[in-house]
């Protein structure tokens, strides 16, 4: 068992304040101060009074259609996110941010078996600040094979940390999904939680319970197929997505600072 620590608390604590559902006056009141705030852009959101509580807002759901880029070999931004990193790993070496390695060995736990396809493969890291779009989405037509839940810490994820804490995306809790394209393409998705991210959640596996069940744990699957755009699950507060591909399998259309959109193409698939 898994001791919690001060931002794991201080997490928990802030969620139950953004689930509750005060006095539509006051949550009203709550909502707008927060858009305000960050600066949100609710252009293709409803507008504040329609959330019941913070979390509703958090979360908010699309109410116009994106433009996605449904190219056979494209893959498209899983977010509305900041490029905060992204290139060629180094064998097992990965880029928290430019001059701050980690190893993939250490972030892909319970994966063991496939690493050494990811090695020397490529990589892109996208944050979601707290004013960003917080739903996840699917990258491409793909199977996902096994998701592994790992416990962990939830230290912030923000530019300026990023830049002091080593180890950062290994330290913090995250939610691991092992997948491959229609070509049998190995690649990885880590949702990393952060501070005040209380739960990440999947559509498709309701017992991942972060910041809460402090076990690892390990779920298979035979024959689960998501296609490009499908929701994929939501972050409560802003955090990381981490995308890691087999060697020689895409190539990136991308940059570290590029600021990007969920539909948006940031690689291609390279055929065979």
């Amino acid at each position: 068992m898994r001791k919690r620590v001060v931002t794991n608390i201080i997490s928990a604590g802030f969620g139950k304040f953004a689930s509750k559902r005060f006095h539509p006056i006051l949550q009203k009141f709550i909502n707008s101060s927060y858009i305000k705030l960050l600066g949100l852009d609710m252009s293709e959101f409803k507008e504040a009074r329609d959330y019941k509580s913070l979390n509703e807002l958090f979360t908010r759901e699309l109410i116009k259609k994106r433009d996605i880029d449904y190219q056979e070999d494209s893959i498209i931004s899983p977010t509305d996110s900041l490029i905060t990193e992204c290139g060629k790993l180094k064998k097992d070496k990965s880029l928290q941010i430019k001059g701050m390695e980690y190893s993939i060995d250490s972030l892909l736990i319970e994966c063991k078996e496939n690493l050494n396809k990811i090695y020397d493969g490529d990589f892109i890291n996208f944050y979601l600040s707290p004013k960003d779009y917080h739903r996840y989405h699917v990258p491409c037509d793909m199977q996902i094979l096994k998701v592994i839940h790992v416990p962990g810490k939830l230290y912030p994820v923000n530019l300026r940390y990023l830049k002091k804490k080593i180890n950062l995306f290994i330290e913090n809790e995250r939610v691991i999904l092992e997948c491959k394209n229609k070509e049998d393409r190995l690649f990885y998705i880590v949702l990393v939680g952060a501070l005040n991210v209380g739960q990440m959640t999947l559509v498709f596996e309701k017992r991942v319970e972060t910041n809460k069940n402090r076990e690892l744990s390990i779920y298979k699957y035979n024959n689960l197929w998501m296609n490009k755009g499908e929701l994929l699950g939501y972050f409560k507060m802003g955090s990381t997505v981490v995308m890691l591909f087999e060697k020689n399998s895409v190539k990136l259309d991308v940059r570290p600072g590029q600021n990007v959109k969920f539909g948006q193409k940031v690689a291609k698939w390279i055929k065979d």
